[in-house]
């Protein structure tokens, strides 16, 4: 029984021994290769398709403001943020009421204005009348006068001197009269002239308070929309960040105070920043697409207005060089500035061209270079390329049929290099 049971445990212990030599047989076995995805070089047409983000804005804008009245006038109307208006739509009204009494003083003086020329016409005509008869009276006792002394020869010398001093005083009279009527007719004038100075006065009073009435209206100079000012006097100037309130109906502002903005909608920009990378690519007057929310089955359509020459870093760019660039873009009723767009910009076509994706380009040494299939493995070679797209890079220096590694085949197992992200440089054509 002792010897069948040590049997039993010695083929038990060689059982477990080949177990464990088939295990650390299996560990030290080479892994299998490894499937490397790859991609064939391609020929035919690239069209360059710059994307970005960028910020809608307003081209023209103009300031809402209270008019010149002097002191504090009151809100009593005031379009809200966002209303689409037309040009002659009233955005605000101020209470009117000071201007309003102006308005009836003004009228009211005009009237009396009026009277009193009309009363002075007709005194200046009762005058003219009552000078005519007077010197026709008087001419009539010249011309009597002067027969009376032509009879002289037939009366006696003492009536003939009565009558010449008769003659002469008519003809006083008469001189003294038309003396008068003169200065009768130059007084009337002048009188008539400063009663119509003064309704020309009452009228300006009147023009001026139905102008200030007219101006309490403030009108929108062109199409546009409205967005209202916060107001930093609603706490008696002293300023609370971020609870300060915009302008509404009641408060009340001072002459010259800006209560909102009216901006364009006819004609809109946009801008944004470009990778450094895609500064290449970009040139003014290129076509642009723009989406945003409000308009998502009809893109905006625009060009290409300025590429900033030089790039600007900010603190959050982690060493990426961007470059600034604005656009030109048609308006739209339901597009307000202040709002993201997803921007495409149609760069160069290159036509005969060769081209592979752009996850199979690599940085290595700071030089762009692909993975090349020879035989069973990879070589590296450098590559220079000519132009980027979102998906595809334009390249050079390879073979037309070659066969291109899109992951790193020298990187160790479960690590994936970045491809290439360095700016390339434009060949020239």
């Amino acid at each position: 029984m002792s010897v069948m049971r040590n049997a039993a445990i010695t083929i038990a212990v060689i059982a477990v021994l080949l177990v464990a030599g088939l295990a650390i047989l299996r560990g030290m076995a080479p892994s299998a290769a490894k499937a490397i995805p790859t991609a064939h070089v391609q020929h035919g047409r690239v069209q360059v398709t710059v994307y970005t983000v960028g910020e809608l804005r307003g081209t023209r804008t103009v300031q809402i403001a209270v008019p010149p009245m002097g002191g504090q006038l009151q809100l009593v109307k005031l379009a809200e943020t966002g209303d689409a208006v037309k040009a002659g739509d009233v955005v605000m009204e101020f209470d009117s009421a000071e201007q309003e009494f102006n308005l009836e003083q003004a009228r009211f003086d005009l009237q009396l204005a009026e009277q009193d020329i009309v009363k002075a016409d007709t005194q200046a005509a009762v005058q003219e009348a009552d000078d005519e008869v007077a010197v026709l009276h008087a001419r009539y006792d010249v011309r009597r006068a002067e027969l009376d002394v032509q009879s002289n020869e037939l009366v006696s010398a003492i009536k003939g001197q009565q009558n010449v001093l008769v003659l002469d005083e008519a003809k006083q009279r008469l001189s003294q009269l038309e003396a008068d009527v003169k200065t009768h007719r130059e007084t009337g004038r002048a009188s008539a002239a400063s009663l119509r100075e003064k309704r020309n006065k009452a009228q300006l009073s009147v023009q001026v308070a139905e102008r200030n009435i007219d101006s309490l209206r403030v009108r929108a100079p062109f199409d546009g929309f409205i967005t209202v000012r916060t107001n930093f006097m609603a706490f008696g100037g002293i300023g609370f960040p971020g609870v300060m309130p915009d302008y509404r109906v009641g408060d009340a502002a001072f002459a010259g105070q800006s209560i909102a903005d009216l901006i364009d909608s006819s004609h809109i920009e946009a801008t944004a920043k470009l990778p450094e990378q895609d500064r290449a690519n970009v040139a003014p007057g290129q076509p642009v697409e723009v989406a945003v929310d409000a308009l998502p089955d009809a893109p905006l359509r625009g060009t290409v207005r300025t590429v900033s020459g030089v790039a600007s870093r900010g603190i959050f760019d982690a060493g990426t060089r961007q470059f600034d660039i604005a656009f030109d873009l048609g308006g739209h009723p339901s597009v307000r500035p202040g709002v993201s767009a997803a921007i495409a910009i149609s760069g160069q076509a290159y036509d005969n061209v060769l081209y592979i994706p752009r996850t199979a380009v690599f940085d290595v040494s700071g030089k762009p270079t692909v993975y090349v299939r020879s035989g069973g493995g990879f070589d590296a070679q450098e590559i220079r390329v000519r132009a980027w797209t979102d998906t595809v890079a334009v390249v050079e220096n390879i073979d037309r049929a070659a066969e291109v590694a899109l992951v790193n085949p020298n990187a160790p197992s479960g690590s994936r290099p970045k491809p290439q992200a360095t700016a390339p440089q434009r060949a020239s054509r």
